[in-house]
């Protein structure tokens, strides 16, 4: 990749920048919980997007992608924005770095990425990441602090791309740290880096390459349920509710309402139960809480899908120790802790098993958790 990029930024603007990556993440545990003010538990992986940039002396920012084969160029005043909506998640990028008082300059830019498209592995948050921590680099001698830059990450997905998003997938872009996961409160901004360097399992991906297109928003949909049980409990978020709270008001609440609540009281439950078991290296208790997970994302939550649901069927009966979906549902990815006995057959298996029925087979991804927003260096 870093041979085609270099290349490509030679032949479009000549000579040679500087080279930037910025991971995908998965996500331990902790799903939808993020904009809920709870936990989550992510970790950057070895897939990334990868940048050549180099200031060119101009007002105005030249990028190609060579994933989508185009070119844009834009200015950095509001108005200036960029129809092609990947060119929106930079653009937004500088805006929110200008917006906070920082430089940005114009520049030309060549990116291509290998965080698979549509798996939840959050290749946005990975470009937005690459770029914000680039032109911090570039522009701005590194002062603006690398939380700084998951907001500004965040903020451009709120403000150029129409997703009300929480913090985790930017935060783990940026943060990551090789052979760590990262618990962060999002309501305090804390965070902790945990071990993870299982020494009888593997997680590996299984993605469904399905992505099911549905007709609104349901991310925001489902964030406007848990806004409106806060609301209703007289509280900021659901991070403050418990069951025993949101019973209390269950006649006064849509079932709809009620069933989002709950998966999101329960979840931030699950990622403090999974935290206190790899302290003790209990990793079946993972796996069940794993498990928990995927059953309240699809029947509460309501963000699964037949293949999905298929897939963490397939997990139980090969012995998988936990398996559930991850993103924000609805096709992608589901994310299997393994014992590496099992890891040949369970993919064997859930290869087979799903091929048959539904015409072809996911994709395999091992994960191995890598550091962060970075300088690429050889």
């Amino acid at each position: 990749m870093k041979e085609k990029i270099t290349q490509e930024f030679a032949d479009r603007f000549g000579g040679e920048g500087t080279l930037y990556v910025s991971p995908g993440r998965f996500n331990l545990i902790g799903e939808h919980t993020d904009y809920n003010g709870g936990f989550v538990f992510p970790g950057a992986i070895d897939k990334f997007i990868m940048a050549d940039i180099r200031p060119n002396g101009l007002d105005v920012v030249r990028v190609y992608s060579i994933d989508i084969d185009e070119e844009t160029a834009f200015g950095l005043n509001e108005e200036d924005a960029p129809k092609q909506s990947w060119a929106r998640y930079i653009f937004g990028v500088c805006r929110e770095i200008i917006k906070r008082g920082g430089v940005v300059k114009g520049f030309d830019a060549v990116f291509a990425g290998n965080v698979p498209l549509g798996a939840g592995l959050s290749s946005s948050a990975a470009l937005e990441s690459c770029f914000a921590f680039a032109l911090n680099d570039m522009f701005n001698d590194n002062t603006i602090d690398k939380f700084e830059l998951a907001r500004i990450g965040q903020s451009t997905e709120h403000n150029y791309c129409g997703v009300n998003c929480g913090i985790m997938d930017q935060f783990a872009s940026v943060m990551g740290q090789k052979g760590k996961l990262m618990r962060l409160d999002c309501r305090s901004m804390e965070f902790e880096y945990f071990p993870f360097a299982p020494k009888d399992y593997e997680l590996v991906l299984v993605d469904s390459r399905v992505k099911h297109e549905l007709a609104d928003s349901p991310y925001n949909k489902r964030r406007q349920s848990c806004e409106r049980v806060a609301k209703r409990l007289g509280i900021e978020t659901l991070r403050d509710a418990t069951m025993e709270m949101l019973n209390s008001v269950k006649t006064d609440i849509t079932a709809e309402d009620y069933f989002r609540a709950k998966f999101v009281i329960e979840e931030k439950d699950r990622v403090l139960a999974v935290c206190d078991a790899l302290m003790k290296d209990d990793y079946e208790t993972v796996g069940k809480k794993m498990y928990e997970t995927h059953e309240g994302l699809s029947k509460d939550y309501e963000v699964s899908c037949e293949e999905l649901d298929y897939l963490n069927e397939v997990a139980k009966e090969c012995g998988v120790t936990g398996s559930r979906i991850m993103g924000g549902g609805f096709g992608g990815c589901t994310v299997n802790l393994v014992k590496k006995d099992l890891v040949e057959p369970f993919i064997a298996t859930v290869k087979e098993k799903f091929n048959a029925k539904y015409g072809h087979e996911p994709r395999i991804y091992p994960v191995i958790v890598s550091d962060g927003s970075r300088r690429y260096e050889e």
